[in-house]
């Protein structure tokens, strides 16, 4: 994107604003911009506040993109195995136009095992390739932080799909079995999709640790009803 493209985006939306931004940047193209915008939003309608961890963040575009949509959030830190050297570009021009991003993006050039998360962290990936998605969800499991990622490149050979390729495809399967791996860790599970016309690999995965009361199965239920009537004083109709 470059000012060529300002024209798209004549409006006073904030989405018009980040667009005309970028394209002063002059380093993104315009699928990162839709994706991570799209992304963005959805998370925000759902979470609010932390840190947020941008793992495999490349240019940090979708933490900015957090951090314009909810200001309660502190800081935000993007984290890549070796983060674009226009990140630096990108940011200077966001930070000239919203000057309250100053200070409050780190970037980190270092492996996504070595950075440490906080429960009350929210972490989010867009299009971590391969088993790189299943890895962003472990860290965020096991800091119980909430997280939301959108997959791809889907691993066959590393990838979990179960037995439900006989009902759907693999990369679909894949992220079946990871939603359900994520809600069998306590999790509450939210599963959407952005517009496909955006990018094919469109679907979005949120989660965060399942606070409400322990849903019993039917069974469970009857159990613990049968322990309540057993321990209960005999009622006499004396």
């Amino acid at each position: 994107m470059t000012d060529r493209d300002l024209d798209r985006f004549p409006g006073t939306t904030l989405f018009d604003r980040l667009a005309r931004v970028v394209c002063h940047a002059r380093c993104l193209p315009r699928k990162e911009l839709y994706e991570a915008w799209e992304m963005a939003r959805r998370v925000r309608r759902l979470f609010r506040g932390g840190r947020i961890v941008d793992l495999g963040g490349g240019h940090g575009l979708l933490a900015q993109a957090l951090l314009l949509l909810d200001d309660s959030s502190p800081d935000a830190v993007v984290v890549d195995k070796a983060v674009p050297a226009s990140a630096a570009k990108l940011h200077e021009v966001l930070v000239q136009a919203w000057p309250r991003l100053s200070g409050r993006v780190d970037f980190l050039s270092r492996p996504l095992e070595a950075i440490e998360i906080q429960s009350t962290d929210l972490v989010v990936s867009s299009h971590a390739c391969g088993a790189l998605t299943d890895l962003v969800l472990d860290r965020a499991a096991a800091a119980r932080a909430r997280v939301a990622v959108l997959p791809c490149c889907h691993d066959f050979e590393a990838g979990n799909a179960g037995a439900l390729t006989g009902w759907v495809d693999r990369p679909v399967a894949i992220d079946i079995l990871r939603a359900i791996r994520l809600e069998q860790q306590g999790y509450r599970v939210w599963t959407q999709t952005i517009p496909p016309d955006i990018t094919p690999k469109n679907r979005l995965l949120l989660g965060e640790p399942d606070a409400r009361p322990e849903r019993l199965t039917i069974r469970e239920r009857g159990r613990q009803q049968r322990l309540r009537c057993e321990a209960s004083p005999a009622v006499s109709n004396r």
